[in-house]
């Protein structure tokens, strides 16, 4: 069949969600066609290579926008046995799993939203029963992201006695992990929301979910235990007691549980499940030509239940997945916004707003022996459909030129949220300083401090001090005048804490906001502490925060190996583009330390996000990192602060500026500026330090501006100034203290030995495609 016609013969018309356009290919509007037909044919290819080497019988791929479906199309049968019937684009599926976010999910979400419900309400609210074996604790969103610490699943048997007994199984329930500490999908979760919605509403999950989700959707073949006319046009899974399984469900537990319930049981079409997807990407209103808008979920409804929330192996939305163990059907080339589920008998579903784009793709792939396997083959399809698409307009701002800030929550943010149960019952010594505060400005300290189930016994300070005032060669022990809490100094007689500092405690707490840089040493006071832990048997929690220079640019050079100090820690690039829990992971793994660590991640926080889009107010980490350009400049500026030259420690304008007595401005910015570093310009300056290197001398050098956030870069900065130094000055300029912070002897000897900048950038890329590919397993956000 030639391509163009069966593609265009499957749209449908915007006039219509469920009625095929007749139109011809010629009659397309250009605009509508958002795809490279050519590209597209992998996605046929792949589906029909699929069903040949038995992954399912037969499937529907449906894709589109917002305003309309662009591609439904039916591939194989829907049966084999006894004998086969095509597949058709109307087949009614078992959507499995999938009814967790669509039905149950929404629900809640609903309930939310009309005010019956709060996410941090606890199961024992509604149900007290529900409380023994320590369950008393979780919360509607631990089940909705499966950190409840309850099983996968309880025994089939539980069940077999009807909704009640099998009720009553589950309130007896035990832990498997505690609660809100650990990812574990589970089919309790959903089955317990599922209760919680009849208690509250007074109807059970099919009858909500009708009433508020898909009437108002139109969505008239979407439902559990659908009637005789859509069971005739549903697609057959296996067998039960000798009969195929068609229109009913599936799962063993939903089936027990009378087709209703919270974690499967939903039957649906393609074209109906467009309609929902539309409505998210929506944010919550349907609207269709010839139809009236409909507003089922209130835009913010959408944002909370969409937004990544941070799990012990990665993110998940209020039902969805985003990125976890089971995101291997989302492809690879969805944006980090995308969010969606897969279901056990062949379903997926994910959405892209960023992309203005869902994908549906249903099967039923256990027919006929419950051997398919689909989810990395739809993976594949999912990276074929995008990667088709047409390249949509470019946008004339950059978004790290122009921030969309966003609402980030640090670790400690979260922590807060809920109600500092990861520290439960612990005694804790607080590695921190001043830039360990929640959103509101609060100190952790305080936090902690005044929690009654929380016990904090000693404080430790890093470099700077607990009040992060101090630019000295040494900080002492003090008392916290508030508290009256011991703090121990990790920048004085020791860097580690010692067996008699920690003789209290149990569990070490690290909360800190680092700068994105190798040599700033807040992450190795992290590492030092982590071996203590390791050391004395300690649990170690750390709150993170976002990096404030984007997690996504690398730069080198990589450290070389037995050239560590507090001031290179750990084998890392300069610019590490990791968040201190990140690194934490990293260390944990590569150093071989058996420890107990947890890192609470931030919630809200994407890798390309600068810290001006994270809507956190700045804190100036240490005395002289005053704003976020000093923070930027700094991993390719602070290089050079060993040496003979003031980086603008003593003036306004730290790391913005460099020079010195023996510096004539004019000459280096215009060596500088003939270089043509991008995102960058130099001015000659002059400035007298107030203290620190050459104070009350006057100075000459450059001013270093950002010209365009978007591809600004700070290494080759600083090894601009570097090589330029080395040709200009190079009685004057004292390079063999260069080495301290560069850590890198191929680098510095090209330094050296008069290279140019670009033989010295190539030279500082080695080894960083293998930090990449090593920091991949212990990255948190994307």
């Amino acid at each position: 069949m030639n391509l163009q016609i069966f593609f265009c013969s499957f749209l449908v018309s915007i006039i219509g969600w469920a009625e095929l356009a007749a139109q011809t290919p010629q009659e397309l509007p250009t605009e509508q066609v958002r795809f490279d037909e050519k590209k597209l044919q992998r996605v046929e290819e792949l589906v029909l290579q699929g069903i040949q080497d038995g992954k399912m019988p037969g499937c529907v791929v449906c894709f589109g926008s917002r305003e309309e479906i662009l591609y439904l199309r039916a591939f194989g049968n829907k049966q084999v046995q006894p004998e086969p019937i095509a597949m058709t684009v109307d087949t009614v599926f078992d959507l499995a799993s999938l009814t967790k976010p669509v039905a149950t999910g929404t629900s809640i979400m609903k309930l939310v939203e009309q005010g019956h419900l709060r996410l941090g309400s606890k199961v024992v609210d509604f149900f007290p029963e529900f409380g023994v074996n320590g369950k008393d604790k979780i919360t509607l969103q631990d089940l909705l992201i499966h950190q409840s610490g309850l099983t996968p699943d309880n025994s089939l048997k539980d069940y077999l006695e009807g909704p009640d007994i099998a009720w009553k199984k589950i309130c007896e329930l035990r832990l498997v992990d505690p609660v809100g500490t650990t990812f574990k999908y589970s089919d309790v979760n959903f089955i317990v929301l599922a209760k919680i919605i009849e208690k509250v509403s007074g109807q059970n999950v099919h009858q909500f979910s009708q009433a508020h989700l898909f009437q108002p959707l139109q969505m008239k073949e979407t439902g559990y235990v659908p009637g005789e006319p859509l069971r005739l046009r549903a697609a057959p899974t296996e067998q039960r007691d000798g009969k195929w399984i068609r229109g009913e469900v599936h799962d063993p537990r939903a089936h027990e549980l009378e087709g209703i319930a919270g974690h499967a049981g939903l039957f649906s079409t393609a074209a109906d499940l467009a309609r929902y997807a539309s409505m998210m990407l929506g944010q919550g209103r349907f609207q269709s030509a010839g139809e009236s808008a409909v507003q089922v979920l209130n835009e913010r409804t959408v944002q909370v239940m969409t937004r990544g929330y941070s799990v012990s192996s990665g993110q998940r939305g209020l039902s969805w997945d985003r990125r976890t163990g089971y995101s291997s059907n989302r492809g690879d080339l969805l944006s980090d916004s995308a969010f969606g589920h897969g279901g056990f008998t062949g379903t997926v579903l994910w959405i892209d707003p960023e992309q203005d784009f869902f994908f549906i793709f249903l099967s039923n792939r256990l027919h006929p022996d419950g051997k398919g396997n689909f989810n990395p083959l739809v993976g594949q399809i999912v990276n074929a459909v995008v990667g088709a698409m047409r390249p949509a307009p470019r946008k004339e701002a950059s978004l790290k030129n122009t921030p969309v800030t966003s609402e980030v929550l640090t670790g400690l943010d979260v922590l807060e949220r809920d109600g500092f149960r990861q520290l439960a019952g612990r005694r804790i010594g607080l590695i921190t300083n001043h830039t360990g505060r929640n959103v509101e400005g609060v100190a952790i300290v305080k936090l902690l401090h005044d929690h009654p189930e929380v016990k904090l016994q000693v404080l430790f300070s890093p470099e700077h001090g607990f009040e992060g005032k101090l630019d000295t060669a040494r900080v002492d022990d003090e008392r916290d005048q508030k508290t009256g809490l011991q703090i121990f100094s990790l920048y004085g007689e020791t860097r580690r804490p010692t067996k008699a500092m920690c003789e209290s405690v149990d569990t070490l707490v690290f909360d800190i906001q680092d700068i994105g840089t190798r040599f700033y040493t807040y992450i190795s006071t992290m590492g030092e502490c982590m071996k203590a832990a390791n050391e004395f048997n300690l649990r170690f929690v750390v709150l993170d925060r976002p990096n404030p220079i984007d997690g996504v640019e690398v730069a080198g050079p990589m450290l070389d190996p037995g050239n560590e100090s507090f001031v290179a820690f750990h084998s890392l690039p300069v610019r590490h583009g990791m968040t201190s829990g990140e690194i934490a992971r990293m260390l944990k793994a590569e150093l071989k330390l058996q420890l107990d660590l947890q890192v609470i991640a931030c919630e809200g926080w994407s890798r390309e996000q600068l810290y001006d889009a994270t809507g956190l107010v700045w804190v100036n980490p240490s005395p002289n990192m005053r704003g976020l350009t000093a923070a930027l400049l700094y991993p390719g500026v602070g290089l050079l602060e060993t040496t003979n030259l003031s980086v603008g420690r003593g003036t306004d304008t730290p790391f913005e500026i460099v020079g010195a007595p023996w510096i004539n401005g004019r000459q280096l910015a215009a060596e500088l500026n003939r270089l043509g570093i991008v995102g960058t310009s130099f001015a000659p300056v002059e400035f007298t330090p107030a203290s620190s290197k050459f104070a009350d001398q006057l100075c000459q050098g450059v001013r270093i501006t950002i010209t365009d956030r978007s591809r600004f870069k700070p290494l080759p900065v600083g090894l601009a100034v570097a090589t330029t130094l080395c040709k200009l000055y190079p009685n004057d300029w004292q390079v063999e203290h260069f080495h301290k912070l560069l850590g890198n002897r191929v680098c510095f000897e090209a330094v050296v030995n008069g290279k140019s900048l670009d033989e010295v950038l190539e030279l500082s890329q080695a080894g960083l495609s293998d930090f990449l590919r090593r920091r991949e397993a212990f990255l948190l956000y994307r």
